[in-house]
């Protein structure tokens, strides 16, 4: 199911930037469409830089303070997407290059990208330990349980309460 929304995604961001770009240069000119194209292009390239730079010292400061730089490391992989969607020429994927490059913008998708596929992921991993959902029930995969009645088991201070009696 995932793979069909990407596929379908894949192929319309390209037909959504074109449509967009035949509508923008019938209404400004070819010349100036070309123009806002490379401007919004050069404009976040500077932004992503500048923002990876900020990722960077936070996430420096977290590992000097001995912290995991987990929400540091999200927001680098999403300025990497950021910088791949404004370098592709086009006026939707400038947009959500600027939307994944901005701060404000950047935080609910790092919000949403961390519950659906990180900890799903770690959990999957780690057999539920990220999210608090670990089997406690005894072995897993293990379908037999065993009721015992108090008479039918001992403890070691029942052991050392009987050594002392004897």
């Amino acid at each position: 199911m995932r793979l069909r929304w990407m596929l379908a995604g894949l192929l319309l961001i390209p037909l959504a930037d074109a449509a967009l770009l035949v509508v923008v240069a019938d209404a400004l000119g070819w010349p100036a469409t070309v123009a806002l194209v490379v401007l919004t292009g050069l404009l976040g390239t500077l932004l992503v830089r500048a923002e990876g730079r900020h990722t960077l010292r936070a996430a420096s400061g977290k590992l000097r303070r001995g912290e995991p730089p987990a929400d540091e490391l999200l927001d680098g992989a999403l300025l990497v997407a950021a910088g791949a969607f404004l370098l592709t020429p086009g006026l939707v994927t400038d947009a959500l290059g600027f939307l994944l490059a901005l701060p404000p913008t950047r935080a609910p998708v790092r919000a949403v990208l961390k519950r659906y596929v990180v900890v799903p992921y770690l959990d999957d991993r780690v057999g539920g330990a990220v999210s608090g959902a670990a089997w406690t029930g005894g072995f897993p995969g293990s379908e037999e349980t065993v009721d015992l009645d108090p008479e039918d088991y001992r403890t070691e201070d029942d052991e050392a309460g009987s050594k002392g009696n004897v």
